[in-house]
């Protein structure tokens, strides 16, 4: 690792650039990157992401001594281009320190601003600048996010308020005044005091003085904020690694709460919600970014297009909107102009939606920020196709923009039309994160976590949301928040989580120690229903219903790209028509599992199962099987109907008896007299199907082995229906996979029924469909005696499920007991049963694959497990040369685009 631990930019020149985004961390890189291209940066230093992780291993005093030269010197180069000193008492350089990681990551670690006060230099800036206000505004807010971040100050409980928003609401109250911006000289010095002797009482530390003190604090503090519990659970849910580490940003601060012509603001190229092409944003007059961000006073917004429709939707006036709400560019058109040029020269010079954040400090404008835009899967998805149709990306481009997993976002229920006329709009907000949800009210995080766990939906309703609340957020079909713009914490999170939010609800008063909002006079605890509409800002009381999601030309557009360039097949998991049809209507290129057990639960076909399961002999079960016969022969008939020309892989019975039969008394009676005989009788049978382990006991192939007349009937079934079918000019393409063998000899013993089976329906129907025979494999002895196998089996798909439940030796159905403590160990990074062990499992495949097309060359393979719509264990598919992965129907274009990234990256 070079020595090189802190990079300077400023005025134009820097030492990193956009492509050092490991080493600078994102907001590092392109604060350089941004000085090369000639965007105006507030000068300053980063610090590596690797000694985030020298942090973590030797501690801060030793860290401090290893950074301490090179950080000198960066202060020296802030404070030359600054003409200013860090510490000075008549000229003094204030600094923000910020975190950075490589992925961003909204809100999780640390910020701190304003950084270098103290008494002496306060005063000091009073005489330089003669705007008391401002100076003392500045300082309350360091001792604020200082005592918050650096010495730990933080509120009792979680029904208690910020410990520092609680004096400062108690300061307003005496002043008479609503909003911050409107304390005075006075009162702001007050709360300096009120806040340091808090921090006092709270923590027992003393606020410190000296600015070099400051500094290292601020440092070590972000660092530490890379493994704070936010941090960890956001890294989990967006798949970041630990060891990547944040960078650290020192800059020196620019003001945009230095009077009416300072200004501060978050503005994004492109809506992040719908991905319409559209320059947004909010900003404030006389403010500081945190502001904006944290959602304390309403923004207003930066285009006059989006604030008259922000006024719209909240019933205002243009005579009042230009009057009280202005749009930037209607007040500072020269500044808008700017940075209105700015923001597409970012985004062209990015080719992506760029999200940047802005000061505007007396009449000055500085970007302090850029990164390329979270935004919901809709706008995901348009903005790749836009992109491409502007000509700023190319195809390949276009599939790699897009994430898998955010598809599912688009395949989400929206509100029924007819529902949604009906419904009783009970307050307005604003469009956060588009989408629609119900669910019942729940005002903490760590609730909406329990009730969630319980089975409850949620919709988690607070004054502001803050990066503490993020697990709550993850566990809530939709968060509604009093304050906040389209910009805050809140929408900024729902946006990338895909979840729906309606932000700034104005009207709504939230009372956490009671458990209750009042939205106009009615008062709704926790428990009762609301419903959130994402894409307009309304919410409405109680269920509104909801129906399938319609998908644009956009999505149509980027699936037919993704079968341009890809290799890998997606097929669809189906066990009734009706999924067939869905997995076929998203693209699924046939069905890689039907499983016919699925079909037994029914009515009249659950007792004739039971019949056949309890019968005493050979005659018995064959009679029962006679009248499961047609039942199966019309399931299969509709599901080879509805993949009329693709193949479709049907498994032969595969779980445990002993799933099927009555374990209850009532249950056992109505069988009892169903077969005439006992109801001990029937408890005898009942009982000698118990297994000690029936996930490895008397299931598969061995059902097949034992009672070959379920085989036999099976087979009729499924040729039966497809005789059938190619009578009526259809093209039925049915394979039959015999389940769970270990050994060459159980394959060959099912596939000899299945070969006499075949022979006998085709005679009687004086017609011959052509069908394959293959296996399933899911036991790691097939999987070593692959080669073997493939001699009789015309294709293998493997069942991941139970592969990963015996390789690893751990039971899929109790991990839960101890995956918390294993991930928490590092043991394991993620949960195996979800997403795809390339190490172990796959080696497993990717022999089995290999070694089984060494003995026949043409041999197809897919994979047919959770794992089939996973999109790092799709591409893990396409790596080893399979033909097709196989998923739920849901998950079919997030598979097919996870392999079309397969074929593009290879």
């Amino acid at each position: 690792m070079s020595e090189k631990r802190v990079y300077t930019f400023g005025n134009g020149k820097a030492e990193g650039n956009a492509q050092m985004r490991e080493r600078l961390g994102g907001k590092g890189a392109n604060l350089a990157e941004m000085n090369l291209i000639g965007v105006p940066v507030p000068p300053g230093f980063t610090i590596t992401t690797d000694t985030c992780n020298e942090y973590y291993e030797v501690g801060q005093d030793k860290i401090v001594e290893l950074l301490k030269d090179e950080v000198n010197a960066a202060v020296s180069h802030v404070e030359e281009l600054m003409k200013s000193k860090f510490g000075d008492v008549e000229n003094p350089l204030l600094v923000s320190v910020r975190s950075g990681a490589r992925a961003s990551m909204p809100g999780m670690m640390d910020t701190i601003l304003n950084l270098g006060l103290n008494d002496e230099v306060a005063e000091g800036m009073c005489r330089k600048t003669g705007n008391p206000h401002f100076v003392y505004d500045s300082y309350r807010r360091f001792v604020q996010m200082y005592g918050d971040v650096v010495l730990g100050m933080k509120p009792e409980n979680k029904e208690d308020i910020d410990p520092f928003e609680k004096i400062i609401e108690q300061v307003k109250k005496e002043q008479g005044v609503e909003l911050d911006k409107d304390l005075s000289v006075d009162s702001l010095k007050r709360l300096v005091t009120l806040f340091k002797t808090a921090i006092k009482d709270q923590t027992g530390a003393d606020f410190p003085n000296d600015p070099i003190e400051q500094l290292w604090g601020a440092i070590c503090a972000v660092f530490r904020s890379w493994m704070n519990e936010r941090a960890i659970l956001y890294r989990k849910m967006e798949g970041i690694p630990d060891e990547w580490g944040t960078a650290v940003s020192v800059m020196a601060m620019v003001f945009g709460n230095m009077g009416d012509t300072s200004a501060t603001g978050v503005c994004f190229s492109r809506d992040a919600g719908n991905g319409e092409n559209l320059f947004n944003g909010e900003y404030l007059i006389n403010a500081q970014g945190e502001d904006v961000v944290a959602g304390i006073r309403t923004p207003q917004q930066i285009t006059k297009i989006g604030s008259q429709r922000w006024a719209e939707r909240a019933g205002i006036s243009e005579e009042e909107r230009v009057a009280k709400y202005p749009s930037m560019e209607e007040a500072m058109p020269e500044l808008y102009a700017e940075l209105d040029a700015l923001q597409d020269k970012l985004e062209h010079h990015y080719h992506d939606m760029q999200d940047m954040e802005f000061t505007v400090q007396e009449g000055k404008l500085w970007f302090l920020q850029t990164r390329n835009g979270k935004r919901t899967g809709t706008a995901m998805v348009k903005i790749a196709m836009d992109l491409l149709h502007e000509g700023m990306i190319d195809e390949k481009t276009a599939i790699l923009r897009c994430e898998p997993q955010k598809l599912d976002e688009l395949l989400h229920p929206v509100f029924d039309k007819l529902a949604l006329s009906k419904a009783k709009v009970i307050t307005q907000g604003l469009p956060a994160s588009p989408g629609a949800a119900c669910g019942q009210i729940v005002f903490h995080a760590d609730d909406a976590e329990a009730w969630h766990a319980d089975g409850h939906k949620v919709i988690m309703v607070r004054i502001e949301t803050s990066p503490e609340d993020l697990a709550g957020m993850s566990a809530a079909e939709g968060i509604l928040t009093a304050r906040g713009g389209m910009t805050s914490h809140a929408a900024v999170v729902a946006r990338g989580m895909g979840k729906c939010c309606v932000s700034g609800a104005g009207a709504i008063n939230v009372d956490y120690k009671a458990k209750t909002v009042e939205i106009d006079g009615t008062v709704y605890k926790e428990g009762d229903y609301i419903s959130l509409n994402g894409t307009t800002g309304q919410v409405y009381a109680g269920e509104v219903k909801t129906k399938a999601a319609e998908l644009s030309g956009d999505f149509k557009e980027l699936m037919e790209l993704c079968d341009k360039y890809t290799k890998l097949q997606v097929r669809t998991n189906a066990d009734t028509p009706h999924d067939a049809r869905m997995g076929r209507e998203f693209g699924a290129k046939g069905i890689g599992l039907t499983r016919t057990e699925h079909m037994f639960f029914e009515g009249q076909k659950i007792i004739a199962m039971r019949e056949m399961i309890l019968a005493s002999d050979v005659a018995g079960r064959e009679k029962a099987l006679a009248k499961l016969l047609p039942y199966q022969k019309a399931d299969f008939k509709g599901i080879l109907e509805a993949m009329d020309g693709l193949h479709v892989n049907i498994r032969l019975l595969d779980p445990p008896l002993h799933e099927f039969v009555p374990h209850d008394r009532e249950g056992q009676e109505i069988m009892a007299k169903e077969m005439g005989v006992s109801v001990t009788e029937i408890q005898k049978r009942v009982n000698s199907l118990a297994e000690n382990n029936p996930m490895l006991g008397h299931r598969g192939c061995r059902l097949g082995i034992t009672f070959p007349e379920i085989t036999a009937m099976q087979t009729r079934a499924i040729l039966t229906a497809a005789c059938e079918l190619k009578k009526e000019g259809k093209n039925p393409c049915p394979e039959i996979m015999v389940p769970l063998i270990g050994t060459v000899l159980e394959l060959k013993q099912q596939k000899a029924i299945i070969t006499k089976t075949a022979k006998e329906v085709f005679e009687e129907q004086g017609i011959e469909v052509e069908f394959e025979i293959g296996t399933m494999i899911e036991i790691p002895r097939a999987a070593l005696t692959a080669s073997q196998i493939a001699e009789e089996a015309q294709y293998f798909s493997f069942g991941t499920n139970d592969l990963t439940q015996m390789t690893y030796g751990y039971s899929r159905d109790d991990i839960a007991s101890f995956l918390p403590a294993y991930m928490e160990k590092k043991i394991l990074k993620v949960d195996p049963f979800q997403v795809l062990d390339q190490e172990g499992v796959g080696q497993l495949i990717e022999m089995a694959v290999k070694n089984g097309r060494a003995v026949r060359p043409e041999l197809r393979t897919g994979i047919c497990g959770e794992h089939g719509g996973e999109p790092s264990s799709v591409k893990f598919c396409a790596k080893v040369g399979m033909n097709y992965a196989s998923c739920s129907p849901f998950r079919v274009p997030i598979a097919r685009l996870a392999a079309a990234q397969a074929a593009v990256e290879e």
